[in-house]
C-alpha cells in the first residue's frame, strides 16, 4: 500500500485511465478512470428511467467522471472529477493538486478550490480556506498561501484569490458542496481577501 494512493485495481475489473477522444493516456499522465462494460464482474446496466444519461457514461467504457494518474507501480494517483477541471487559458488544471498544496501550509485546515469565470482566461483558479484557529484572517496571510502554492506547483496553478471561511457547505456524510461555492452561496459567512 501506498499512503495517499487509491490503490490498484480489483482482481477481475480490466480498467484504464482514457483521454477526452477515448484512448488510453500513458503511464505518470492523467486521464478519465474507465472500467470495461463487457468485462467480468461489471454489471452497471444503466441509470433507472434515464436512456440518454446512461447512453452518455457508457459504450464500451463506463466513464467514472474521476480523474487519477498510474505510477511506474501501477498504483493510481486521485486527481480531482472531470467536472471540476479548471479551463484557464488554455490549461487544464486540476483542483486536487493545489487544494493539497494549500493544506501542506501550517495556517489552513481546508481549502477546496474552485474555476472562477474570468473574461480573459475562462476560469481562473481561486480557493476558499479554512483556517486553523490561531491563525487570523488577514491580506498578509492571503499572499502568504498564494506565494507558498507558487513555489510548489506550475505558474498557471496559483489561485489568484482566496476567501477566508468560517466553515464550508458539506452534505450530511461531510462531502463538500462545491456547487454552492461555485454560486457564492455561502457570501454570508465569508470575508474576502484578495
Amino acid at each position: 500500500i501506498k499512503p495517499g494512493s487509491m490503490g490498484k485495481p480489483s482482481s477481475g475489473f480490466d480498467i484504464a485511465l482514457l483521454d477526452s477522444e477515448g484512448n488510453r493516456v500513458e503511464r505518470g499522465q492523467v486521464g478519465e478512470i474507465s472500467v470495461n462494460a463487457h468485462s467480468f464482474p461489471f454489471f452497471f446496466v444503466g441509470y433507472w428511467n434515464q436512456p440518454e444519461k446512461t447512453k452518455e457514461k457508457i459504450g464500451k467504457w463506463f466513464k467514472t467522471g474521476d480523474l487519477a494518474a498510474i505510477d511506474k507501480d501501477g498504483y493510481y494517483w486521485f486527481q480531482g472529477r472531470l467536472d471540476d477541471i479548471i479551463s484557464s487559458a488554455g490549461y487544464r488544471i486540476g483542483p486536487f493538486e493545489v487544494e493539497s498544496s494549500l493544506l501542506e501550509h501550517e495556517a489552513v485546515s481546508e481549502a477546496p478550490v474552485i474555476g472562477k469565470p474570468d473574461a480573459h482566461k475562462g476560469k481562473v483558479v481561486k480557493a476558499f480556506g479554512v483556517l486553523i484557529p490561531v491563525y487570523q484572517e488577514t491580506e498578509e496571510l492571503a499572499h502568504e498561501l498564494i506565494d507558498y502554492v507558487k513555489s510548489r506547483l506550475s505558474k498557471h496553478q496559483y489561485p489568484i484569490e482566496i476567501d477566508f471561511v468560517e466553515e464550508l457547505p458539506k452534505t450530511a456524510s461531510g462531502k463538500i458542496q462545491r456547487y454552492l461555492l461555485k454560486k457564492d452561496s455561502i457570501q454570508s459567512i465569508k470575508r474576502r481577501v484578495s
